[in-house]
């Protein structure tokens, strides 16, 4: 009996990948040509900033929360770390004559800390004003697409080869945006399974007040939350930044926010709290992923693809809140 219950669970937990490989043959039926190598490699490299940036609202939508300001922190961090990472005779515009580009692991290392600070004041505001952070999040997303436009008023061109490496480069034949996706992944699935920090998460997306009756600090973790979630955007800029070579502050990140939330919430991220897998979170980004790679090979119009985007979050929506009222 405990046989049976288990495998019915596991099913019930990785039906997912079954949409995904059903999705993946009907395409290769279709479209014989969207299993070859290249598309493949043009798929996740596409997909890699959007999904680590799913990888980082996972854990606001774990906690009973959200994260608008995403896509916006992907063009205010691509801006500026692009602005610095500019060849010389472009950078002049920017630091004035003789000025040089930084070394691209200090461009990387700003954009970060610019993250962090981002996510710190976001966090802040959340945890302690208890401002819902839907509202809290839609204003930092307004003001960090304000002052990416401020900061620039016309796309930065022209990067260094160095820096451009992380986004465009390849290690033997995998893409080193697509490795640092991975690697991402990885990181995500430690911290929230094998650290104190994941399971205090848990315990607040769960139940709050049980949180804070078991001794956990629910306002520094919710700060951390934030932080990591913003952090994780920053990465996102600072690569789509180097896989194009430019930053366009009015179109950079546009709607990357709403990508990443549908691609956690399909990959079972509740929005009750409480409930994710990583694992739920990977396959959602590669359904999202093969829906607009596949749309695109039979020549839909792109319109289209936001409805049946669209559709799938409600979906996956409706499924989350009548499985979690069986479980009531």
């Amino acid at each position: 009996m405990q046989k049976a219950f288990d495998k019915k669970k596991f099913l019930s937990q990785n039906s997912i990948w079954g949409v995904l490989i059903l999705m993946i043959v009907a395409l290769s039926i279709a479209r014989p040509a969207f299993l070859t190598s290249n598309n493949l490699e043009t798929l996740m490299t596409a997909e890699s900033v959007k999904g680590i940036l799913a990888f980082g609202v996972m854990w606001a939508i774990l906690s009973k929360g959200i994260d608008l300001s995403i896509g916006s922190v992907v063009a205010l961090v691509s801006v500026v770390c692009a602005s610095l990472a500019q060849q010389p005779d472009a950078i002049n515009r920017v630091l004035g004559e003789g000025g040089q580009p930084l070394p691209a692991f200090a461009i990387i290392l700003i954009g970060i800390l610019m993250g962090v600070v981002i996510g710190l004041t976001l966090g802040a505001i959340v945890a302690y004003t208890k401002i819902p952070p839907f509202i809290a999040t839609l204003g930092g997303q307004l003001i960090c697409r304000a002052l990416s436009k401020m900061y620039s008023t016309q796309p930065v061109s022209k990067l260094t080869d160095s820096f451009r490496f992380f986004g465009k480069g390849k290690i033997g034949p995998i893409p080193v945006i697509v490795i640092i996706f991975l690697i991402m992944f990885a990181i995500n699935a430690f911290m929230l399974t094998q650290t104190r920090f994941g399971k205090n998460i848990y315990a607040i997306g769960g139940n709050e007040q049980a949180a804070r009756v078991a001794g956990i600090n629910v306002e520094k973790n919710l700060i951390l939350v934030y932080v990591w979630c913003a952090v994780c955007a920053a990465i996102g800029g600072i690569l789509l930044a180097g896989r194009t070579g430019s930053s366009d502050p009015s179109t950079y990140g546009l709607n990357y926010e709403l990508d990443a939330i549908a691609a956690a919430t399909v990959g079972g991220t509740s929005h009750s709290g409480g409930i994710c897998r990583v694992s739920g979170v990977l396959c959602g980004i590669l359904i999202l992923g093969v829906i607009n790679n596949g749309l695109v090979m039979l020549n839909v119009d792109d319109n289209m693809t936001n409805v049946v985007k669209g559709i799938i979050i409600v979906a996956a929506v409706i499924f989350d809140m009548r499985k979690n009222a069986r479980r009531a």
